[in-house]
């Protein structure tokens, strides 16, 4: 017969107690984490959010207790009524935080008794991801996720706290609204009173926010739900949760401050101080010394050597003569034996296919007279990055691992219409050999302090991307987003559209994006000349975002600001490698939730309601 939980009131949660409580009348609630008889003493672990204590059942202090314990199984839900005890000399428990005391029971509670578990919520890791998330209840049980969602709990309220004190107001904007065009397919949702008419999940509060500038509220922020119809991955879920916010009358600096400042707070709750203001580069500067416009700072920075490779060298080495050669250095990954130099030049070479690039190997260089000179300039060149980033004089050696790329002859200045594509390609191969070489470098490997959180501005994105396969010039960020008012003084927003720079940055850490944003269009006629230039006639212009052309025209402040993923802040802190680890209900990578099996049909009386029915593609 299980019990009832009557009137009684627990007085300590699991992980609270110490040798301080030693002789205390206790009573904790939580589940059966382990279980060990040991005849006369049977040794129940008890667990709540907070930690565990271990409940000793002696026969001899309470033979019902003792009966009950005999029964309990993991994951029943108890309560035990009994005295704190120290544990005696030898016996304490290091690896526990209450390993040093323990409760001597005299009364247990079978409260509900559980079938037996498909995977221990006592284990460390469980192998099996579905079956985590198919039986995510017990999921979250684990000590490791319950982590995660307590940090998560303090990070936003730390968030929230510093914006409201900076005088920022907490707005709700809608999650059925009307569709947009915003870079991933909305979720629809079909309306049953309008026949034929949809709402949209809104993939970012975008347009809201900006009519709340617009309405005067000067600051706003929210912790928003946004909905995103795409293809997942690691750090991409369908439904996830950002930290938006919008200023009226900014400059992207002042932007730049409050992020700072939210960020700092957020990070000084998992015990990490930052140092501000973070360092800014702009996305050229980004994309030519890390090959990618979201560096991963841990690593030294690509280096030109362009100008070292003369004419004469590079007939002689086949090297094609107008375009850029670049070299990086991952530090200790260097000591390798000939065979995996060897398999590692071939891994190289593959990576790039029949692009045109190619691996030049400076220690063979080295054993050439001729070639000995440039193989010195090289690494002397490759030492002053080493140097920059160490802080301190560094020389490449032997225990470095030196990589340096040239073009072959023939190979061509564009690839699919991008100049930057040699770089983009370069950066690409830094990220992988870093990653293959973790374990060498240490970069990556976790010290608890500032040193592992490298935080990045990027500044000054394109405002267009050419697509190819259609001919036309899209919005890189979004339509909204201001250019530099010198490009458009300059006309080039008509007759030199790859030029324009926008007025947008990212927040990046640790070669993750964590967030996006920019200084807005604010006048009504700049708007319009965007969506011109974009090949949005004035009627498609007023179609799709009429409302929102109509309340520009209402004296609309200058206005600017930023969206960040809570999910993916948690996650890095939190040490996860899938925001899986800190999303309480997820989906898998084919966006189907396991634990309430849904997508799942409906009903044709649902279906009707709402005047839709299904088509079988042949």
């Amino acid at each position: 017969m299980l019990d009832f939980l009557g009137s009684l009131q627990r007085t300590h949660m699991c992980g609270e107690l110490r040798v301080e409580q030693d002789g205390q009348p206790v009573v904790l609630m939580g589940w059966v984490n382990r279980r060990r008889d040991h005849g006369n003493l049977i040794f129940l672990d008890v667990r709540d959010r907070s930690g565990i204590t271990q409940v000793v059942l002696d026969k001899e202090v309470s033979g019902e207790a003792h009966a009950k314990a005999e029964a309990a199984r993991s994951e029943y839900v108890v309560a035990v009524k009994g005295k704190v005890r120290r544990r005696g000399a030898g016996l304490e428990n290091p690896n526990m935080p209450t390993g040093a005391i323990e409760v001597v029971a005299s009364e247990l509670l079978l409260l509900n008794e559980a079938k037996t578990p498909p995977f221990s919520p006592a284990d460390d890791a469980i192998a099996n991801e579905e079956v985590r998330l198919k039986y995510r209840y017990l999921d979250l049980r684990r000590t490791e996720m319950q982590h995660n969602f307590a940090l998560r709990s303090r990070v936003a309220m730390a968030i929230r706290n510093y914006l409201v004190e900076q005088g920022f107001l907490e707005i709700e904007t809608p999650f059925m609204t009307r569709s947009t065009p915003e870079g991933a397919r909305d979720y629809l949702v079909p309306s049953r009173v309008h026949a034929g008419s949809f709402y949209a999940l809104p993939q970012s509060p975008q347009i809201f926010k900006q009519i709340l500038m617009i309405s005067g509220f000067d600051k706003y922020f929210q912790i928003a739900r946004c909905f995103r119809d795409e293809d997942l991955r690691a750090d991409r879920q369908p439904e996830f949760t950002q930290i938006d916010l919008e200023m009226s009358f900014p400059q992207q600096e002042k932007v730049f401050r409050v992020v700072e400042g939210f960020l700092t707070a957020a990070f000084k709750t998992a015990s990490i101080s930052l140092t501000t203001p973070f360092v800014q580069m702009t996305y050229d500067d980004a994309i030519k010394n890390y090959g990618i416009d979201k560096p991963d700072m841990r690593l030294p920075a690509m280096v030109s050597l362009t100008d070292e490779l003369t004419a004469e060298l590079r007939e002689t080495l086949k090297i094609e003569k107008e375009l850029p050669v670049l070299g990086f250095v991952i530090p200790r990954a260097g000591a390798l034996s000939g065979t995996q130099k060897r398999a590692l030049v071939e891994e190289i070479r593959a990576t790039f296919g029949d692009s045109g690039l190619d691996f030049l190997d400076v220690a063979r260089l080295k054993t050439n007279e001729s070639f000995a000179p440039l193989a010195s300039t090289i690494e002397a060149k490759l030492s002053e990055e080493q140097t920059r980033f160490e802080g301190a004089s560094s020389q490449v050696d032997a225990a470095d691992l030196v990589i340096v790329v040239t073009p072959k002859i023939g190979t061509p200045a564009k690839w699919n219409f991008d100049p930057q594509w040699i770089y983009k390609r370069v950066g690409a191969l830094r990220l992988q050999l870093a990653a293959k070489f973790a374990d060498k470098h240490g970069r990556f490997v976790k010290t608890g302090t500032e040193a592992d959180y490298k935080f990045l501005w990027v500044t000054d994105f394109p405002m267009y991307e050419w697509d190819e396969e259609t001919k036309v010039w899209n919005a890189a960020h979004h339509p909204f987003t201001s250019p530099h008012e010198e490009d458009i003084k300059a006309g080039r927003l008509t007759n030199d559209k790859g030029a324009v720079r926008a007025l947008a940055y990212d927040i990046v850490l640790n070669g993750t994006e964590l967030g996006s944003g920019s200084i807005r269009i604010h006048r009504q006629d700049v708007q319009a000349e965007i969506f011109r230039s974009l090949g949005m006639s004035d009627a498609e212009a007023k179609e799709r975002f009429g409302f929102f052309l109509d309340a520009l025209e209402y004296g609309t402040p200058p206005h600017g600001g930023i969206a960040l993923g809570l999910d993916r802040i948690v996650m890095i802190l939190a040490g996860a490698t899938s925001l899986r680890e800190v999303i309480a209900f997820p989906k898998t990578a084919k966006a189907i939730d396991l634990m309430v099996d849904a997508p799942t049909p409906v009903s044709d009386q649902q279906m009707r309601e709402l005047h839709l029915k299904t088509v079988v593609r042949s």
